[in-house]
């Protein structure tokens, strides 16, 4: 399995980001995110999933509907689904704006060329 699956498992699955840094450290390749970035993600969605539990549902429905359209990016949904949980707690962007915005995503089509 490569880092990236991995981390795709781990956010798919809804496990412990602070659980993945310590796994991670069995790869001999850098990940996208340092450890202290991974555990900030993982303290902002539990607390996502206490303040806004919908929003921390839909924010998840959407990352899977990404992997069934499977545009050919399938490195970047795990990617990008952390930098949305990180825009909410870090820019005080309000959840739902976020998910709005995380949600349009999907009516962009890409071309692999």
């Amino acid at each position: 399995m490569t880092l990236i699956e991995l981390f795709s498992d781990y956010i798919r699955n809804k496990k412990s980001l602070k659980l993945y840094v310590q796994e991670r450290k069995n790869y001999h390749t850098r990940g996208e995110f340092n450890d202290e970035t991974l555990i900030e993600a993982e303290e902002y969605l539990q607390k996502l999933k206490q303040e806004e539990p919908k929003i921390y549902d839909l924010m998840y429905e959407t990352l899977e509907q990404y992997y069934e359209e499977d545009c050919g990016h399938y490195v970047e949904y795990p990617l990008n689904f952390i930098r949305q949980i990180l825009r909410i707690y870090r820019n005080h962007i309000p959840a739902e704006k976020v998910y709005e915005n995380y949600r349009e995503g999907l009516k962009h089509h890409y071309c692999d060329a």
